[in-house]
């Protein structure tokens, strides 16, 4: 059985498509989380980020999708280990047909971002645009979000003027968001992103994970330390 442990909760991840990753504990820390009530992860893997945020925030009721049916048997799996089960939702399901009439505060997706192929490959399928295109997941989260809510993303920096420009062709406004580089002399990335419907000043802010091979920065340390283990 394969498990990546973390300080409060652990990983099962021997079926999922997905399995833990940089891009998904970066987004789960980084995301802004706090005393919110109604929390949707779209595409939730193994249910990481929903596990992280169910940390973070100890009053939200929290809905992880997934359209992978053994992930998303994976995901409940951890949930249901977890200590924080009776507020955490997981279902087998996709973005476009899922249906809900709670309006939520906040909703996260790591989602796919390749561009599309014929691969039935469950890895491929999970990474690649077919199942959910930006636009799709735009569409839908904006019908979803809360009034004052947010959507919160984690894509590549090459991603990031397609999907901030289809987010505004839908009146969803980005206000924070961070680059990620891996070391000082490492191009940028990763960007992660804050959208709402609010239009304000952009908060824009910079990442470096390592100054060298396994020494994380500070500012690294400081945002994943309740999480890692050894951190």
């Amino acid at each position: 059985m394969s498990v990546f442990k973390f300080k409060y909760f652990d990983i099962i991840q021997s079926i999922s498509s997905m399995k833990v990753g940089t891009d998904g504990v970066l987004l789960g820390s980084w995301v802004s989380c706090e005393r919110l009530d109604n929390i949707l992860d779209i595409g939730c893997g193994t249910g990481l980020i929903t596990l992280m945020l169910a940390q973070r925030n100890s009053i939200s009721s929290i809905t992880g999708i997934e359209i992978d049916k053994l992930s998303s048997e994976e995901a409940k799996l951890n949930v249901e280990r977890s200590s924080w089960s009776n507020r955490i939702e997981i279902l087998n399901t996709s973005l476009q047909d899922y249906r809900s009439h709670t309006k939520f505060d906040l909703i996260v997706s790591n989602p796919p971002y390749f561009d599309s192929n014929n691969s039935q490959k469950r890895r491929d399928i999970a990474r690649r645009v077919n199942a959910l295109s930006f636009e799709e997941l735009i569409v839908h989260a904006r019908d979803l979000l809360a009034n004052h809510g947010t959507l919160s993303v984690i894509l590549p920096i090459a991603s990031k003027l397609d999907f901030v420009q289809q987010a505004l062709d839908y009146k969803l406004y980005c206000n924070r968001l961070c680059y990620v580089k891996g070391t000082p002399k490492t191009a940028t990335k990763r960007v992660m992103m804050e959208f709402s419907l609010i239009q304000k000043l952009c908060q824009e802010d910079f990442l470096i994970i390592e100054e060298s091979r396994h020494q994380y920065t500070e500012q690294y340390i400081s945002l994943c330390k309740d999480f890692y283990l050894n951190m």
